[in-house]
């Protein structure tokens, strides 16, 4: 759609030419009519150069002619203003019926001829068959000019049928059509001051989207770069996260074999003078533990996940951990789960099973700890794990490899973890569980 107000400044043009156009035709009609009441056609005749042959026929074409023009200005602007076809056509009409007026005038009046202009300057943005159609209708008004056809043609001039009359009505009459032609002239300047005011606008505006466009697209390079940069960091964090993981993984699944190889070891070396045969089944147990112990560690380079995870669920996996730790060493293990179906995330799962296995090396190495209980309960959304062991404790913890992961692990979930060592020694964890719908 366009601009409203280059509408409205060719609505008052239509009008004013519509004027013109009615004034000059039923003005000769009029008088001619008035010469033929008063018998002094004869006179009239002889003063002029040449009569219009149907001045009434004229009107009716001036006035047919004009509801062309009127219907061909509602279509293109109107009913199809977006149609590049309808709009060349449109314009080609109006030039025709224009010159077409003019030479009914017997160009008593050209002026119809700047709408046609108008009309094109606001459509002539770059086609070449627009361009053709504004410089016909430029010279179609030099050619169109009365006195320069009526130099070699013989044509009636309003101003003869102005003579007509007398004085004082011949200044009312040329003031009159004087000013209808001024009025249209300068209409016509203004639209294409408005014109060329709203194009100087357009570029402006395209410049300054120009201008915006740059430096958006420096802006999106420099973020592009910052972006690469990122990915190099988060690329060596990940890495680094990674090794981190890894050697959480190795820790656990290691300090855990060995704890129960050295406390094997040491039951091995109480009983081997009493009894033999407890002795081999002790190193037999051993044995067992450190095959598990190798393929876990190698489990844990490749997958990083507890191989007990992959077998077993996990509360599965936690009574096996529990029953190798009691078979290799001189402690009893207690464990308690009040939620009846321990399955979560795999994410969950293990690092609740890695934080009891370094909770009960931690006991039976650092703790000489000969009882331990472990406690599974649920409240609200948490999990609350509490591994607690009546070993020697410890007054000024000193954070070590194993304790850090702990926490570290907790705190990848979302979690907390609490140490008291006055009373033995108690871990207490709360992780934030992602309940499914079979906990509701």
């Amino acid at each position: 759609m366009h601009d409203r107000k280059l509408i409205y400044f060719k609505v008052l043009m239509i009008v004013i030419n519509l004027i013109a156009v009615l004034f000059v035709t039923i003005f000769i009609y009029v008088t001619t009519q008035k010469i033929c009441d008063n018998f002094i056609a004869r006179e009239f005749i002889n003063n002029v150069v040449s009569l219009p042959w149907n001045p009434f026929r004229n009107i009716l074409l001036s006035i047919g002619f004009f509801c062309i023009l009127i219907a061909s200005f509602i279509i293109r602007e109107i009913i199809c203003p977006g149609s590049s076809k309808v709009i060349y056509l449109s314009l080609l009409i109006d030039l025709v019926i224009s010159i077409s007026i003019v030479y009914i005038l017997n160009f008593n009046y050209n002026g119809i001829l700047f709408l046609v202009i108008a009309n094109v300057i606001t459509y002539a943005k770059g086609t070449r068959g627009r361009y053709v159609l504004m410089i016909f209708a430029v010279a179609s008004i030099f050619i169109a000019d009365y006195e320069l056809i009526a130099i070699n043609f013989r044509l009636y001039s309003i101003n003869d049928y102005i003579s007509y009359y007398d004085s004082v009505t011949q200044q009312y009459l040329l003031g009159f059509f004087n000013t209808v032609v001024s009025v249209n002239i300068t209409a016509f300047i203004i639209f294409c001051i408005y014109v060329i005011q709203n194009q100087l606008g357009t570029i402006n505006e395209v410049n300054t989207l120009y201008a915006q466009l740059s430096k958006a697209n420096d802006d999106l390079q420099a973020a592009n770069e910052q972006l690469k940069e990122y990915s190099m960091i988060t690329e060596k964090m990940g890495e680094t996260k990674e090794r981190n993981r890894l050697a959480r993984e190795i820790h656990d699944t290691l300090g855990h074999t060995l704890t129960g190889i050295s406390a094997g070891i040491d039951a091995c070396l109480a009983t081997i003078d009493c009894s033999v045969q407890d002795t081999r089944r002790q190193l037999e147990i051993i044995s067992e533990v450190t095959r598990e112990g190798i393929k876990e560690v190698r489990r844990s380079v490749n997958q990083l996940r507890p191989d007990a995870l992959e077998r077993l669920n996990l509360e599965s996996a936690i009574h096996k951990m529990i029953h190798e730790i009691e078979s290799m060493a001189n402690t009893n293990v207690l464990f308690e789960s009040e939620v009846t179906n321990l399955k979560f995330d795999a994410d969950e799962e293990d690092a609740i099973y890695r934080v009891i296995q370094e909770g009960l090396t931690n006991a039976i190495r650092h703790g000489k700890a000969t009882r331990i209980w472990v406690q599974i309960r649920r409240s609200e959304e948490e999990i609350i794990l509490t591994i607690k062991d009546n070993g020697v404790g410890c007054k000024t913890m000193k954070k070590g490899f194993g304790t850090r992961h702990i926490i570290e692990r907790i705190e990848m979930l979302n979690g907390r973890v609490e140490f008291e060592g006055t009373n033995g020694f108690t871990v207490t964890v709360r992780i934030p569980i992602r309940w499914g719908e079979e906990y509701d």
